[in-house]
């Protein structure tokens, strides 16, 4: 047996060439990181050893129509905390100085390691003074903390406009998911209204400033003399359609009570005001919301939080008794010449429907101006629930008016199909569409949507869509881009219009109209009362108007719940806030003759104007 010695030149052979293929190896490897690779790692070297410190843009201002200033920025402080630098024996000593259990710091930190151990992680917004002043003095003893100047919603007029303008708030888990990169857990984010509908320009872009540290993550210094930050771009600016001034009267008007006014500009769609009352103070969103404050917005049986003019879905009342009488008149089923006697009641199979007065005999325009029910029970009839809501259909009912926030309801315009859905076809008759003449049963409407139909009243048709921002300015261009909005028309003969109009000029410029109490000082208006019945108390008033007259400047729909007659009720207020905005104050009570009796513009049938005493009833 021949055996091969331990040192043999063919074991040296198999070794000498292991040895190399392994060298060879490396040689391969090291030519992969050092050239094919070198980008990628070294992005990642340079990751590990430059920390990127997020420097939080301002957030977009926001103006009224006029040039008002109405949403301003304050400085906030808030308690950063990088996991990677702290040391979790000072975490009791950080929640008494922040009044935080430790549990609460303990699970925001945990989630910032998750998220990045070498990031800031907001820990507490919006402190205090006396709680900046000790983490200042402490600031040694606490690695890893540090101050971070922010902005806060600061509201600087009268106005609270809090449905309309909405509030920011942290990000949730879910919202962080949704929205993408952007955000960062602690990060705020536009909730309602227009701060989240225009989220994207008012945010404003981050900037990053570049911190070197070493291999433990000990801060070194600015990275290359802090050449490569990046500065923040704050946030564009919002000019709004809305009146400071009349919103802030608005809301004052209606104080205690529950309901909602919506005021559009006719000849582009901007909304002058939109009121939903009660409302809350967006001041209590601004910065952190107490606990407390939350549950008592959400427990309060007046529903602050629900915005009554975009997601209510209140009967009418008499305020739609225009879409009928333009489906009659379109439809050739009546002409200006047609007349109804009213005895003050109609009488439709077994049930007895009632009037609030004895109207005798009207035609259309009289029954507009002294809201006849029973002319509008008998026309119903005569016209068909799908003229009826055809005609409804066109000026925006039972869908969305597509308004610039997020909160809106499209209401209920009932058809034959819908009649036929709900009951079933063959068991509902004739009868259900008798209430609908006056504006009562199965519809339901928001008062956004009777504004907006108010407005294409008053232009004859011509419609914009309603919209709360009327353009954004950007503070680095300079320029101003106005938002794109939809234009349309309705198409309905010119005499159409004339008839319905001065029906609605009467019901509040002459004697035996019901919205009389909408008069302003000098000016033709125009409107409707509407009290809408309610099942669980007194009646909703409805008050839907537009002035002047001839050239009109503004569109308005008051809603006052559970108080009675429109006419007693919502129309007083629709009169002061178009006197507002059309003259810049209340001249009403500069005249001191109009305090006993209103002389005001009246045209009598020839068209002839001269000044009257008007007097009438305010119901309906």
């Amino acid at each position: 047996m021949i055996t091969e010695e331990f040192g043999s030149s063919r074991r040296k052979t198999i070794l000498t060439i292991v040895l190399w293929l392994g060298f060879a190896v490396l040689v391969g490897r090291l030519y992969q990181l050092q050239y094919i690779y070198s980008a990628e790692y070294g992005k990642k070297s340079e990751e590990n050893s430059i920390r990127k410190v997020v420097e939080e843009p301002i957030r977009g201002y926001v103006y009224d129509r006029k040039g008002e200033l109405i949403v301003d920025n304050r400085p906030s402080y808030s308690v950063m905390l990088t996991p990677i630098d702290f040391d979790k024996k000072n975490l009791s000593f950080l929640s008494w100085i922040l009044k935080m259990p430790e549990d609460a710091i303990r699970e925001k930190i945990k989630r910032a390691r998750q998220y990045n151990p070498f990031a800031p992680a907001r820990i507490k917004r919006d402190i205090d003074f006396p709680t900046l002043s000790v983490l200042e003095e402490y600031k040694d003893k606490l690695p890893g903390v540090k101050i971070q100047t922010e902005s806060k919603r600061y509201y600087t007029t009268p106005a609270h406009a809090s449905h309309l303008l909405g509030y920011v708030k942290e990000i949730s888990d879910y919202q962080l998911e949704k929205l993408g990169d952007y955000y960062q857990q602690g990060d705020v984010v536009g909730s309602i209204g227009i701060e989240a509908k225009y989220e994207k320009y008012l945010r404003g872009e981050k900037g990053f400033e570049f911190i070197s540290q070493n291999a433990k993550g000990q801060i070194i210094g600015n990275f290359n003399n802090g050449k490569d930050d990046i500065p923040p771009k704050d946030g564009l600016d919002l000019h709004l359609a809305i009146d400071a001034d009349v919103q802030a009267l608005a809301e004052s008007l209606m104080t205690n009570r529950r309901g909602a006014v919506v005021a559009i500009d006719p000849n582009n769609g901007g909304v002058i005001a939109m009121v939903s009352s009660p409302d809350y103070n967006l001041t209590d969103f601004s910065g952190v919301t107490s606990p407390e404050t939350w549950k008592a917005l959400n427990d309060d049986q007046n529903k602050p939080l629900f915005n009554r003019a975009t997601l209510t879905r209140y009967p009418p009342g008499s305020t739609f008794k225009m879409i009928l009488a333009i489906a009659a008149l379109e439809n050739h089923v009546i002409d200006e010449n047609f007349r109804i006697v009213c005895h003050g009641s109609f009488k439709f199979g077994n049930r007895i429907f009632k009037d609030e007065h004895v109207h005798g005999s009207v035609n259309v325009v009289e029954a507009i101006q002294k809201s006849c029910n029973v002319f509008f029970y008998q026309l119903m009839l005569k016209v068909g629930l799908d003229p009826w809501a055809d005609v409804g259909k066109e000026f925006g009912f039972g869908q969305l008016a597509d308004i610039d926030i997020l909160e809106e309801n499209p209401g209920l315009l009932p058809t034959t199909d819908y009649f036929n859905r709900v009951y079933g076809k063959g068991k509902w008759t004739q009868g259900y569409l008798v209430s609908l003449g006056i504006g009562q049963g199965e519809l339901g409407v928001t008062p956004l949507q009777m504004a907006d139909y108010t407005a294409m009243l008053a232009n004859k048709g011509h419609h914009y869509q309603p919209h709360i921002v009327d353009y954004i300015y950007n503070k680095w261009t300079h320029k101003s881009d106005t938002v794109a909005y939809k234009e349309d028309s309705i198409h309905v003969s010119e005499h159409t219009w004339d008839l319905v109009r001065e029906g609605m000029r009467r019901a509040v410029m002459s004697p035996g109209g019901t919205g009389w109490e909408a008069r302003i000082p000098g000016i033709e208006v125009a409107g409707k009362t509407g009290t809408a019945q309610n099942p669980h108390g007194k009646s909703h008033a409805w008050f839907i108007g537009f002035a002047p007259y001839d050239h009109p400047k503004i569109a308005i729909c008051v809603l006052v719940e559970n108080v009675g007659y429109g006419g007693s009720f919502a129309a007083p207020i629709a009169g002061l806030c178009m006197e507002k905005y059309l003259y810049g104050e209340i001249i009403r009570n500069q005249l001191p003759a109009l305090r006993t009796t209103t002389a005001l513009l009246h045209r009598e049938s020839n068209g002839t104007p001269h000044v009257a005493a008007v007097q009438g009833s305010a119901h309906q």
